[in-house]
């Protein structure tokens, strides 16, 4: 088509968990809220997911039946159906099969290769039967719908509906990667007898690899922050897939994730005990004394107050926390930590709560006004993280004026600038190596600021809660994506609805 034919590009983007329906972790607040800010941008965009039996029942009341049909699955043929649900202007499909999807948790199973290899091939399937659900580039999560891009290209490319579409495959966290007996190559996938696809899915003897699969077989790659990118294609980062990274450079980007503004906003955020915003901080003052009263800390605003939310593990860096706490703790710094994780992390910092009294304060638990609360209250946010692909909880405290101190890795390096004591330039702190000492130095040098500079600070607070973390500029850049796939499709304006 020579010159082309001006019209929305069609997306179907497939997550296996889709804020606010079912969410386990950072996938679920993109695929929630990126889908959005495409559609904003001009694309026509829908999203597909399973249909878990932990959906909120107000949601799957609104459901509508689309149509049902079964799905080959190797030797066995699997029930599938469509449901719709409009929510908020988005349309979202869900793919229906209780003996896969009606369970208590989202993950975790002895068949999730059976379960996702189901839900890829379902994807497919619909591509292919319901008119709706056709596009022009199929945009596939992580792992759990790994198997949809291998699928498509030896099971669909005779179809008209599935002939034309590009694929696109995203890496949230390639420490997932959806590994398993080569048995399910016959037994589950089909695919024992499609030399191409069985050579390219093996990762080691006997073992095969679903997200190998979609390293190879999509159009594009891309992953959540630009750093995250370059890192993927070295041994230490890549977990084994480093030299398919290396062997694609050419097709893979890194496009930083953003933040859920509207959720996450200072002067309108219901869960603090005072708004404020950029032009008045005082709310600010008032958030961090009622959140030391709430963790039973010391009620002293002189006190820097360094809080961590999320999940405690080894990838967080939580080890150079655990050796610099004495030392935080005799120069009068205060810690607060939410979440839950390993029991040996969290064994930890309880023990850590009960030493220090009024200076130190741990709740193992999930509470998401809690985290509110947490963001807005505190002078430091601490993330130390061994490995972190984009991270949203750095830019979500630097929104509510809280410096983050982080390592440089990922989108942590991408999303913090250092603060540089001679410009006044920054919006955070930040330390290169996995050092606790270097860690601790970097994290006491901002309290210092704090302590003499409070000019500075509040300077870096403004200049912090200035960054534009809205999903706005990420699906700019993805759309470019989806575009050089498809040049024959000129470019629909930019915010059309």
């Amino acid at each position: 088509m020579a010159d082309g034919v001006r019209r929305k590009l069609r997306i179907l983007f497939a997550a296996s968990e889709v804020k606010p329906f079912s969410k386990s972790g950072g996938l679920g607040d993109v695929a929630g809220s990126l889908p959005r800010a495409l559609k904003h941008a001009g694309a026509k965009i829908a999203v597909i997911s399973p249909k878990y039996g932990s959906i909120p029942q107000e949601y799957v009341d609104q459901m509508k039946h689309v149509t049902d049909f079964y799905v080959p699955l190797s030797w066995r043929s699997v029930y599938c159906g469509i449901e719709k649900l409009t929510y908020q202007g988005l349309d979202f499909y869900f793919i229906d099969n209780e003996a896969y999807f009606k369970r208590d948790a989202l993950y975790g199973y002895f068949d999730d290769g059976e379960r996702f290899a189901f839900f890829a091939k379902a994807i497919c399937e619909s591509i292919s039967k319901v008119e709706e659900l056709e596009c022009d580039v199929l945009h596939c999560n992580d792992w759990q719908t790994a198997m949809a891009p291998v699928f498509l290209r030896e099971f669909y490319m005779q179809i008209p509906a599935c002939a034309h579409v590009k694929t696109i495959f995203s890496v949230h966290n390639v420490l997932f990667q959806g590994q398993y007996s080569d048995k399910v190559l016959n037994d589950i996938l089909g695919l024992a007898d499609v030399p191409s696809a069985r050579d390219q899915l093996y990762c080691a003897p006997q073992a095969i690899n679903y997200m190998k699969g979609a390293l190879l077989y999509s159009d594009l790659i891309s992953t959540v922050s630009p750093t995250y990118a370059n890192e993927l294609q070295m041994p230490f980062y890549g977990e084994g897939m480093d030299g398919i990274f290396r062997r694609r450079a050419g097709s893979l980007s890194g496009i930083l994730n953003g933040i859920d503004t509207v959720e996450w906003n200072p002067a309108t955020d219901e869960f603090l005990p005072a708004n404020y915003d950029a032009k008045d901080l005082s709310g600010k003052a008032e958030c961090k004394r009622a959140l030391q009263e709430e963790f039973g800390l010391r009620q002293d605003p002189e006190r820097p107050l360094v809080c961590m939310v999320g999940r405690l593990t080894k990838q967080k860096g939580l080890d150079l926390v655990r050796y610099s706490m004495n030392a935080l703790m005799a120069r009068g710094v205060q810690v607060a930590i939410l979440g839950t994780g390993d029991k040996d992390y969290e064994d930890s910092f309880k023990y850590f709560d009960w030493k220090y009294g009024d200076m130190m304060s741990a709740r193992i638990a999930f509470d998401g006004a809690l985290s509110h609360r947490m963001y807005a209250g505190a002078d430091l946010f601490l993330m130390p993280s061994e490995f972190e692909p984009c991270g949203l909880t750095q830019m979500i405290a630097m929104r509510y004026g809280t410096l983050p101190v982080v390592r440089e890795t990922g989108g942590l390096r991408d999303s913090v600038q250092p603060y540089n004591q001679f410009t006044g330039e920054g919006t955070g702190f930040s330390f290169a190596n996995m050092n606790a000492d270097e860690m601790a130095g970097c994290l006491l040098n901002a309290c210092e600021v704090f302590w003499t500079n409070q000019e500075a600070w509040k300077q870096l607070q403004l200049q912090a809660m200035a960054e534009d973390f809205s999903w706005r500029r990420a699906a700019d850049e993805y759309l470019d994506l989806y575009h050089s796939l498809h040049p024959d499709v000129i470019r629909y304006n930019k915010r059309a609805d």
